[in-house]
């Protein structure tokens, strides 16, 4: 995790929300007590808890002057909408914020660095702008070595893009780290890195070199016990498949979390394609991993924020005895059940390889 303080401002003008805003949101759960305020004038004046629910005391302000009281010395943009533009009307905030001295760091698959007059403005002003999905030179082709490695692997797969695969493993990392476990958070999309301060985000990756990054990933951090792999994507979904099927062949996991989110009938950015099963969803990820390298599904996370909590403990008993696997809302009720089927197939796994 980050080890110098920043205090951060979230830009969501207009979508302090857990869909469009989940970058700002994900941000504040594990970055909390840097964060500052949220630049928001749709909702000036509330608490950002009344809005994400969590987050209390984080103030929703108009203006970016109105920011200043609070010394903030970096501007985060808080959405990653589809397509990953810079709406238009945030501009003269971004470049208000450069002339005050703030740092801006941005996921959008623009980079505002490139940007001639926001580049201007950041060097006349000794401040630096940072694209967290500009990608590392040198990438390369996958060499299939992470599944070499000692290192175990678990990689976060989803039915649908997000549906709370990097909140599950953030989570089942965090229960490992206090148990005392050497176990790593790989951020592996621009939230991810927001939180983090690391990572690759890969879908921006040239798509033959998606699987050699997943690599490198892994051969960077193998001095690790735990490695704990943000997913990307969903293998069924015909917008992002791509992505999600390079990762599994990069990363080589042995272990695969499948999470799923409740109320939803169609894959998120499509009006056609019907949302597929937990139950289909299983055997098909560990199908296409298997040729390279095999991975078993060993638990489902769930995200039940659409269902009381009878209705939410209830589809978990019902999933736990259809598949067999331990399920969970990490949130709701709590990430210990998927640490502790990491440990116990981590070590099914160090016997028969021996």
């Amino acid at each position: 995790m980050q080890t110098s303080k920043k205090r951060i401002v979230i830009l969501t003008e207009g979508h302090t929300d857990l869909t469009s805003g989940k970058t700002a949101a994900g941000v504040l759960r594990y970055r909390r007590d840097e964060i500052v305020a949220f630049l928001d004038s749709t909702q000036a004046g509330r608490d950002v808890s009344e809005l994400l629910g969590f987050g209390h005391g984080v103030p929703i302000v108009a203006t970016l002057l109105e920011t200043l009281q609070y010394k903030p010395d970096t501007l985060f943009i808080g959405i990653s909408p589809s397509g990953g533009l810079l709406p238009e009307s945030w501009r003269i905030i971004i470049l208000e914020a450069i002339e005050h001295g703030l740092d801006i760091v941005a996921g959008l698959h623009m980079f505002l660095r490139d940007d001639p007059e926001l580049r201007a403005s950041a060097e006349k002003h000794g401040v630096s702008i940072r694209d967290l999905r500009k990608v590392p030179d040198g990438l390369t082709v996958n060499k299939c070595t992470a599944k070499e490695q000692r290192c175990f692997r678990v990689h976060t797969v989803g039915t649908d893009c997000n549906c709370g695969k990097k909140l599950a493993t953030l989570e089942i990392n965090r229960v490992l780290k206090e148990m005392g476990k050497d176990s790593l958070f790989i951020a592996t999309g621009q939230t991810g890195i927001m939180i983090s301060g690391k990572g690759i985000a890969l879908d921006r990756v040239i798509a033959d070199f998606v699987a050699g990054a997943a690599e490198r990933l892994v051969l960077e951090n193998a001095e690790h016990e735990y490695l704990l792999i943000e997913g990307q994507g969903a293998l069924a979904h015909p917008l992002y498949s791509g992505v999600t099927l390079s990762m599994i062949h990069g990363f080589a996991p042995q272990a695969l979390i499948l999470c799923h989110e409740y109320g939803r009938d169609f894959l998120r950015g499509t009006k056609n394609t019907p949302m597929p099963s937990i139950e289909k969803m299983i055997p098909l990820y560990e199908s296409v991993a298997e040729p390279v390298f095999p991975a078993k599904v060993i638990g489902l996370a769930l995200n039940t924020r659409v269902l009381s909590e009878q209705d939410a403990q209830r589809e978990v008993a019902r999933l736990e005895k259809s598949t067999g696997l331990p399920a969970t809302d990490v949130i709701r009720f709590g990430p210990e059940k998927l640490a502790r089927a990491v440990l116990e197939f981590e070590e099914e796994w160090q016997l028969k390889d021996e």
